[in-house]
């Protein structure tokens, strides 16, 4: 059943449910819908939900350093610069020349999978000026450029980025199996608390059988006292019996009271749901399936494939040894490799106020500059103004304390990861075997408390043939009668047990959830808290 069918069930049956006692309407719900209703409203998984949720989005994060930045600045700008120089350039009366500029200029920013970055920059600018020393006014300058910085040490195997991306997926697997582990453990709770509440009910069936059997008894001896076969005196041990087996029957209520509030804690998620007031039925018997004829021995290496648990300790090794590469990579010097080209250009129209110191005819603009943007732009393609670098930028962190003292730290913490992944694995190695020892031992026990019950009924009715034949007395028949209540109440918990046993091996084993054909999705949200009534 899907999770939003339960969900509905859940939902509707108060409305149609026909009350069955004081304690409120009844909802019959079988393992499968309470399952799935657990799955859908389990406060623990919605958290693990949103858990898984946050987790994913941190790796879509850490991918985001790789998204190129793109800078733009663009500006108006006037200024008067002072000049201490007879050759300021001012002109006729003026302290300084005068700039008048418009500008733009664009940055894209690149990191690359090496650790490396690749820098784009591009500048374009319109300046105008009165300094007499200017040949072009208005001018345009323009230039275009790359620089690629490479690390040979520091940051070469690792950096930043990649270490926050290669955390991120490991923690986005962390959260998954976390996922996987609270959806088994609240699977297995779910169940257990079922079978618990089926065999709650069935022991107060027990009991209130056993106190019928009484009063009958009882019955049976006021007949014959009235009859005089029996004397006032033998009234006295059904009438105890009576009154006794009445306050077992009481306590057996009030645990399975208890038993349907905890079964309801794990089927509602809010403590306001009027659900709370209904009366919870278990639908499926606690018959267990038949078990395979021969029984399979415990796989210990599969399960610890499977288990959630040992996933997550191997995830936060994983975690830690990346941190620990990343620290060590710190203690490294740094030392980049950095090479760089900008192709500049200039243009623009001949200065009207153009006047140089040292008269020697007309001031000439070159062709190759004379024009607008468009020929500022083309002395670029043209290679006229080139600007080629290559070199190494080298830094040093004297002693360097810090990143040491952390590649220490880490190491050890690293250390103490793979001794926790260790005893993630031995104790699954002990869960699995204790539980298939578990099932084959409750599987034995059925059979063995069933011949007990079957035996008790037996003995029962020879010994209620013989009391009324007058060969024995009362107190032999109550006797019988305890005997057979006890056989069944044996009986009823060793069925149960032999259900909780098998749910525990699934889960020791890590395949409750596919055994009942569970899939969870990581990325899919939690559903909202409910509003009852407050």
């Amino acid at each position: 059943m899907r999770p939003q069918a339960a969900f509905l069930l859940l939902a509707a049956l108060p409305a149609i449910a026909q009350p069955a006692d004081d304690a409120g309407p009844e909802l019959r719900l079988t393992l499968a819908e309470a399952r799935a209703i657990a799955l859908e409203r389990n406060v623990d998984l919605r958290v693990e939900r949103e858990t898984a949720a946050t987790s994913e989005a941190g790796e879509v994060r850490a991918r985001g350093a790789w998204d190129p930045l793109v800078r733009v600045d663009a500006r108006l700008r006037e200024r008067t610069d002072p000049v201490n120089s007879i050759l300021s350039g001012a002109p006729s009366g003026e302290l300084a020349p005068t700039q008048r500029s418009a500008g733009l200029s664009l940055g894209v920013v690149q990191l690359l999978p090496t650790g490396g970055s690749l820098t784009l920059t591009s500048t374009l600018a319109r300046e105008k000026t009165d300094s007499v020393f200017s040949i072009l006014s208005p001018s345009w300058t323009s230039s275009l450029g790359l620089e690629i910085r490479q690390p040979l040490l520091r940051n070469r195997a690792t950096d930043v980025a990649r270490t926050a991306l290669r955390v991120a997926r490991v923690d986005r697997g962390r959260s998954a199996a976390s996922l996987q582990r609270v959806a088994a453990d609240t699977v297995a709770a779910l169940e257990r608390s079922y079978w618990t509440l089926v065999a709650a009910r069935q022991s107060v069936e027990a009991r209130t059988s056993a106190v019928a059997l009484a009063v009958r008894q009882q019955e049976d001896v006021s007949a014959r006292v009235e009859a005089g076969t029996l004397s006032e005196s033998d009234l006295a041990s059904p009438l105890a019996e009576v009154e006794r087996r009445k306050g077992e029957l009481l306590a057996s209520r009030e645990a399975a009271a208890r038993a349907e509030n905890a079964l309801k804690s794990l089927l509602l998620g809010d403590p306001a749901d009027p659900a709370w007031a209904s009366r919870v039925v278990p639908a499926d018997d606690a018959e267990p399936a038949a078990a395979p004829a021969a029984p399979t021995a415990p796989d210990v290496a599969a399960a610890e494939g499977r288990r959630p648990e040992v996933a997550e300790a191997a995830a936060r090794l994983d975690r830690l040894t990346i941190e620990a590469e990343a620290a060590r990579d710190r203690v490294r010097p740094q030392l980049d490799l950095v090479a760089g080209y900008i192709g500049r250009g200039l243009a623009g129209d001949p200065n009207p106020g153009v006047a140089p110191p040292f008269p020697s005819g007309p001031v000439e603009v070159p062709e190759a500059l004379d024009g607008g943007l468009g020929r500022s732009l083309g002395t670029i393609g043209e290679g006229r103004f080139p600007d080629a670098s290559v070199g190494l930028a080298f830094a040093l962190p004297l002693g360097n304390r810090a990143a040491r003292a952390e590649s220490r730290q880490l190491r050890s913490a690293r250390v103490q990861a793979e001794l926790a992944l260790l005893r993630a694995r031995q104790q699954v190695g002990v869960e699995v075997r204790n539980a298939a020892f578990a099932e084959e031992t409750a599987a034995q026990r059925v059979a063995a408390v069933r011949a007990a019950r079957l035996a008790a009924e037996t003995q029962l009715r020879a010994e209620e043939e013989r009391f009324a034949a007058g060969l024995t007395t009362s107190f032999f028949v109550l006797t019988r009668q305890n005997d057979l209540t006890q056989a069944r109440l044996v009986e009823t918990q060793a069925l149960a047990d032999l259900r909780m046993a098998r749910v525990e091996r699934a889960r020791a084993e890590g395949t409750l959830l596919s055994d009942r054909r569970i899939q969870l999705h990581a990325s899919e949200p939690a559903a909202a808290p409910e509003r009852g009534t407050r």
